[in-house]
């Protein structure tokens, strides 16, 4: 295929600039897929499928649900630039000091506000997926921290570029601002399947790419760009929930995930592109049910240990059970006051854990010390080390 658009020269600051316009989304049929390629969308769908049984035959699937939106959004966020971790953004959620700058905490919660409203907006309120629920999103996304002063929650009226120091020496430059909402329009048909259907997870992968070739707002595309991903495939019910955390596997290919966004638009590399998205969509998927049964067997695991004990066994599946939800125990006076019990008690069961193995105490300070459940929180963390 040639490129999928075309160049529109307009001046800025004196300097000639090319802003690229993207074509309509293609025709699937129109796409060239090879039976291999059908075969790796039906390898894709088969593992989501997966993810979603085992998501809903959980014993608490709100309880993985709220550890895998948290693990989507710190990712996401990551591939930003914010050197968040997860043990972080739980210390933030729990009013305790993370450690590092707010603003990349809050940058996180954020997103993970935007995750929730989408959803709300999709399946309670029966909002369709359009341009004013992605500005709702973004304006929520940008409600605190960095980017408050970047028009939150509406479409640019200025230009913006990606890469470089200005329109004139930067890597890509977007659709002049007078043509966004006619550009967004043109997604949001698509999304609502005009002038023809295309298949979820396939109209999930070209909606990613044109969002970010349109550039929407001032800030916050990438993020907003990769939860549309999340939200396409829960409002056409492939996912009953947000258990899928794409940016990992975006994160960890960076470099070809922006190379091909690129491809896209300069040489029509939407196979190579919907190729590359499948897998991920594959390979995630996989790995977060693989998540979901290890925590389980370690909840299991732990639990006999707790049956163990000769003393105080009550209180201490009470604090594990604590700690299943939250992962860490920020403050044990917080804690007690959460579970209706006594300061004294929390401390005694969290002690006895400690010396299970199962809780470790977060850094060296004597007063006021934090607590964590060490390997659940490993198997949750995995892959969301800061970039460095």
């Amino acid at each position: 295929m040639s490129k999928t658009g075309h160049y529109i020269e307009k001046k800025y600051d004196g300097e000639t600039v090319r802003a690229f316009v993207p074509d309509a989304l293609p025709k699937v049929d129109s796409l060239g897929m090879t039976a291999a390629d059908w075969e790796l969308f039906g390898n894709a769908k088969l593992a989501l499928g997966r993810l979603d049984s085992i998501a809903t035959l959980l014993p608490d699937p709100s309880l993985f649900i709220y550890f895998y939106v948290r693990k989507e959004a710190l990712l996401s966020s990551q591939i930003e630039g914010t050197q968040s971790s997860l043990s972080d953004l739980l210390l933030f959620e729990s009013e305790e000091e993370p450690g590092v700058p707010l603003d990349d905490v809050r940058e996180v919660s954020n997103y993970i506000a935007a995750v929730y409203h989408g959803l709300s907006r999709i399946r309670d309120d029966k909002f369709p997926l359009v341009g004013r629920l992605i500005k709702e999103m973004h304006a929520k996304l940008l409600e605190k921290g960095r980017g408050k002063e970047k028009s939150p929650g509406e479409f640019r009226t200025t230009q913006n570029w990606i890469g470089g120091s200005r329109p004139g020496n930067a890597r890509y430059v977007p659709p002049p601002p007078e043509l966004v909402n006619e550009c967004m329009s043109g997604l949001e048909r698509f999304l609502h399947d005009q002038p023809e259907h295309t298949p979820a997870l396939l109209k999930a992968a070209l909606a990613h790419v044109q969002f970010e070739s349109i550039h929407p707002f001032l800030d916050g595309n990438g993020r907003v760009g990769r939860l549309l991903i999340t939200l396409i495939l829960c409002s056409e019910n492939v996912l009953h929930e947000a258990t899928l955390y794409l940016s990992l596997y975006l994160k960890q290919n960076r470099d070809e995930y922006y190379e091909l966004l690129q491809r896209v638009r300069t040489e029509g590399a939407w196979l190579e592109w919907i190729r590359f998205f499948l897998r991920g969509i594959e390979q995630t998927a996989i790995q977060a049910t693989d998540t979901a049964t290890r925590v389980l067997k370690l909840f299991e695991t732990d639990q006999k240990k707790i049956d163990q004990l000769e003393k105080g066994p009550a209180m201490a599946h009470r604090v594990h059970t604590y700690l299943r939800e939250h992962a860490i125990i920020a403050s044990i006076p917080k804690t007690a006051k959460i579970l209706d019990v006594s300061v004294p008690s929390i401390r005694s069961a969290v002690e006895r854990l400690t010396e299970l193995g199962i809780v470790q105490q977060l850094g060296e300070r004597k007063w006021g010390r934090s607590y964590a459940y060490t390997r659940y929180l490993a198997i949750l963390s995995e892959g969301t080390e800061p970039l460095r």
